[in-house]
């Protein structure tokens, strides 16, 4: 199995230094993965599976791993060039492919990061100006990847376990 790690992430250009703190992997197992895991649209996808094996599931979660470091690493680019616009239809991406597979804290962060970058405040509604937008998503790019670093290690782990 092709997992992404956080060392994977940085390698490929993905800023995880902006204010993400990593968190180790006894802490991730900790986590309350009913937030982090949609089971009923996770296990939609299992039963998609044949009865012997997880083999369709495991090849469409690692595409999604695959699409998720070149996202963040274009999300990069974007908060870089200040280019709101493209970070609003990026966000907009991951997060339909979030949903896909049951992702759902990584899904609404990036619905948040799809509003910020159209210049709406996610929680308000209201207009935000271009630096108040800039400096939001400055701040929440890095918790997204800390969410989809967490949820490719609860996947991991589970395909693992599988295996066994």
């Amino acid at each position: 199995m092709t997992t992404v790690s956080k060392q994977q992430l940085a390698a490929e250009g993905v800023n995880l230094e902006q204010k993400c703190s990593v968190q180790s992997e006894q802490q991730a197992q900790e986590t309350d993965f009913e937030n982090l895991i949609d089971m009923n649209i996770f296990d939609q996808l299992l039963d998609m599976d044949d009865e012997e094996d997880h083999e369709f599931s495991f090849n469409i979660v690692n595409n999604y791993f695959e699409q998720a470091v070149e996202t963040f690493k274009n999300m990069d680019e974007a908060l870089d060039k200040r280019d709101l616009p493209e970070l609003s239809r990026l966000g907009h991406f991951l997060k339909g492919s979030s949903a896909a597979i049951g992702l759902k804290q990584v899904q609404a962060t990036c619905e948040k990061i799809q509003h910020i970058g159209n210049c709406q405040d996610e929680q308000i509604g209201n207009k935000l100006n271009e630096k108040d937008a800039l400096k939001k998503l400055t701040q929440i790019l890095p918790r997204v990847k800390q969410e989809y670093i967490d949820a490719e290690q609860y996947l991991k782990s589970f395909y693992e376990q599988d295996t066994r």
